[in-house]
């Protein structure tokens, strides 16, 4: 028999000769949108850090406060030793914000995913999946008792025919991201709440990358289009600029998934300290709406000046920006260009795009200023053009 690390050594070459290996980098300050990566400076441009709120002294502040009173850890999940009266305060925040009735924390915005896809669809339901949905639903629908169908990505008509053919099950559940973090596309909730309802189905939405972005109070894309889907679901690890998940909806379903959520019962709690400091940051987006829009005025000017360039941008006006360069290789090439101009931006590949879809994938901050966004297009222009992929 082959010896175990001779075999997964094989197959890490295959990963490295298709041009997919991936390495770690060491971040050696904090998160601000120039850092310490391996010891060299650069200007970060792959950051979720939306509103530069991870950085931001109140939050700072915040934590530290709570951190001397309760500690570092939470000693266990929130049905034993786990629970302070801060994860209650932010819950009722969270549930504020976000216009429910209640909000169940998790500890990741992965965990909860896949905590309501695997409780609450039962066997002889079906789930219907949008094409790009991000790892952990899908994930989350491998575990779920019910049948997983996927419609193409945004393609309400996919959508009507699949619920038509889906008329037999007990219950149909429409899942699906309200950003999408790969294409920046934003889902249509309009017309999903729409045909949810005709055809008798309930709608979650993962809210990850539109949780203090859309909408006129950042309430994310239920209020950018003005619906109310059944189950919305959040992380407080992007604009936020803290750690840990939850899940928003009402009473009745977050006793449901406090009682059933395998990923809430046996997992130990967040810090009381990362409570304060979420609490701090969702204070401060309801006072401000700065951020925001220097936010999207960064991110209409790099979409403009990049299509202008002749490259090929996907995605709707969100702070994530995919550049389209195709092969794997090559976007590799591109990015370590941008490092070697003091440029952070990973090349995304498969398995996390589809094959002949590898792309330089912007994010964009409020915090990054118009001199570091003009130095980012002027290296753009100057390596598109170095590698052909622009005239």
């Amino acid at each position: 028999m082959v010896e175990l690390d001779e075999w997964l050594s094989g197959r890490i070459d295959k990963t490295k000769e298709l041009g997919l290996y991936r390495k770690v980098r060491t971040m050696n300050s904090a998160p601000f949108s120039k850092m310490l990566i391996d010891g060299q400076r650069q200007i970060v441009f792959s950051s979720n850090n939306y509103l530069g709120l991870a950085n931001d002294r109140r939050l700072v502040y915040a934590a530290e406060k709570i951190l001397h009173e309760f500690g570092v850890g939470s000693t266990g999940s929130r049905l034993t030793t786990g629970h302070t009266d801060w994860h209650q305060r932010l819950e009722e925040k969270i549930a504020s914000f976000k216009q429910t009735e209640n909000a169940l924390l998790f500890s990741s915005g992965y965990l909860a995913n896949v905590g309501v896809l695997s409780s609450l669809p039962e066997k002889g339901d079906v789930i219907l999946s949008d094409q790009l949905n991000h790892a952990s639903i899908i994930d989350g629908c491998r575990l779920s008792k019910a049948e997983t169908l996927v419609y193409n990505h945004i393609d309400m008509d996919d959508l009507e025919k699949k619920l038509k053919e889906t008329a037999s099950y007990q219950r149909r559940f429409i899942v699906t991201d309200g950003v999408f973090s790969m294409d920046g596309t934003i889902a249509p909730l309009d017309q999903m709440i729409s045909l949810a309802k005709r055809f008798h189905a309930y709608l979650i939405v993962d809210d990850a990358h539109a949780t203090g972005v859309l909408g006129e109070n950042g309430r994310g894309t239920g209020e950018y289009f003005g619906v109310h889907p059944d189950v919305v679901i959040g992380t407080l690890s992007k604009a936020i600029g803290t750690e840990g998940g939850f899940v928003a909806g009402s009473h009745v379903l977050i006793d449901f998934l406090l009682n059933h959520a395998r990923t809430f019962i046996f997992q130990t709690a967040m810090p009381p300290a990362v409570c304060a400091a979420s609490y701090a940051a969702l204070e401060i987006m309801e006072e401000s709406y700065t951020k925001r829009q220097r936010l999207f005025s960064n991110v209409k000017k790099i979409k403009t000046r990049l299509k202008e360039m002749g490259y090929i941008v996907k995605g709707d006006l969100t702070p994530i920006i995919p550049v389209l360069i195709g092969d794997s290789k090559e976007a590799v090439i591109f990015a370590e260009k941008l490092q070697e101009n003091g440029l952070y931006v990973p090349a995304i590949r498969p398995p996390t795009v589809p094959d002949g879809e590898s792309r330089i994938r912007l994010t964009v901050t409020s915090d990054h200023s118009s001199k570091e966004i003009d130095y980012l297009l002027d290296c753009f222009h100057f390596i598109g053009k170095e590698l052909n992929m622009i005239r």
